[in-house]
């Protein structure tokens, strides 16, 4: 029997051990932290986005850096193979807006109790508290892992699933890269992704628990556009975050030392500027006898009405019926690009996923074995693989898990 050992047990390593438990293989699955699945039970707030259940060739396109080396992964554990796999083990699940799957329960606890259910079913020894430091090799073949005690497991093949950087407390701490690294593979530079931005504008501060739903944010650098996508952004207390914002981030993490990267605002989509001007007279109209500062609160939320003021230079005192038809057209390119400028992104503690890792080429995409070192798998966010929020990340996790799995127990 093919003795198998998995590093980390996260999503992708719990996955890549059932997997190849049930071809069949000894698995034994070491986790440094206390428990299983602690990164798992954060995410989605706490209620797990385990997939997305759009359609296959839409899940690629939301996958960022890498598409194409998934292709064998996701057609080898789609996301209805996910979520067949969740509710063949007695945890039903449901879809939300964006096609977001969660568990019925909202607990993300409920998943991790499910992995463990089957990993025990399927046999897998798990040993927590049980760091290791290196993957041993022989002659360009993994001969087993050497732990942090000193100790030496022997195996015929190991996989690889420490996750990436972020969430740091969580236990991703990169161990991953410097396996990889000592087995000869390069590693990307690694940048936080689907993370809040921080902004230059001291505006943020008061805007602080601000959400504005159904606005449109493009993220530009010079002439070229990095992001554009309509949905919600939240004001935090030194720049920007919410599900739009960690998208964009994935867009503009990597650009930011290459010069400065703009957020542009859309606050009314739905309206043209001719439209907007439209509303913007009938709204006036209204609040003929009234100051510009009172005349505004049916077109913005309250907090939102002096710092727009401040934006476009209009005097706030001034009588609605003397704003001139420039000073409308100055409001309306405000309310349809609101600048925001970048400082920089939120770090690895917060961010939800890592940008970058392992460099994919040096990886079998059918099989997830490297190619530098035989017997040796790697599987999840130590990959340089990384999609947009949504589910998307997860089942990259499932999908290389498990191809990662049953490779190794062959």
């Amino acid at each position: 029997m093919k003795k198998v050992i998995v590093i980390g047990g996260g999503a992708a390593g719990m996955m890549a051990a059932i997997a190849a438990a049930e071809q069949g293989a000894d698995v034994l699955l070491l986790e440094k932290n206390e428990k299983l699945g602690k990164k798992l039970y954060i995410t989605g707030k706490g209620r797990c986005n385990i997939t997305n259940a759009c359609a296959p060739e839409e899940l690629l396109r939301k996958v960022v850096t890498n598409r194409r080396f998934l292709y064998s992964a996701l057609s080898s554990f789609s996301n209805d193979d996910t979520i067949r796999f969740f509710e063949e083990c007695g945890l039903p699940v449901k879809v939300e807006r964006g096609e977001r799957v969660f568990p019925v329960s909202d607990k993300s606890s409920d998943v991790i109790q499910t992995l463990a259910k089957r990993l025990k079913q399927a046999g897998v020894s798990v040993r927590l508290r049980t760091a290791v430091t290196k993957v041993c090799t022989e002659n360009g073949r993994v001969t087993g892992v050497l732990l942090q005690d000193g100790g030496v497991l022997s195996c015929d093949a190991c996989i690889v699933a420490t996750g990436g950087l972020s969430y740091p407390s969580t236990g991703s701490t990169g161990d991953g890269y410097t396996f990889a690294k000592l087995c000869g593979h390069t590693i990307t530079e690694c940048f936080p992704s689907l993370v809040s931005l921080k902004i230059t504008e001291p505006f943020a501060k008061e805007l602080e628990g601000l959400s504005l739903k159904n606005v449109r944010l493009r993220a530009v650098q010079g002439k070229k556009e990095l992001y554009n996508d309509m949905g919600e952004l939240l004001f935090t207390a030194d720049g920007v975050s919410g599900p739009l914002v960690l998208s964009a981030s994935s867009a503009v993490t990597d650009r930011l030392s290459y010069g400065e990267v703009v957020l542009l605002l859309d606050l009314k989509p739905a309206l043209s500027k001719e439209e907007l001007d439209a509303r913007i007279l009938r709204d006036f109209e209204e609040a003929k006898n009234k100051q510009f500062r009172n005349a505004l609160d049916k077109l913005l939320p309250q907090r939102l009405i002096r710092v727009i003021i401040t934006m476009c230079g209009i005097p706030e005192e001034k009588q609605v019926n003397a704003v001139t038809k420039q000073e409308r057209a100055v409001l309306a390119d405000v309310l349809k690009g609101m600048r925001l400028h970048i400082k920089k992104t939120g770090g690895f503690q917060e961010a939800v996923i890592t940008r970058g890792g392992i460099v994919v080429n040096e990886v079998t995409p059918s099989t997830m074995q490297s190619k530098k070192t035989a017997g040796l798998y790697f599987a999840g966010e130590v990959l340089d693989v990384d999609a947009l929020t949504g589910g998307y990340n997860l089942q990259i996790a499932w999908s290389t898990g498990y191809l990662a799995g049953v490779s190794a127990a062959e």
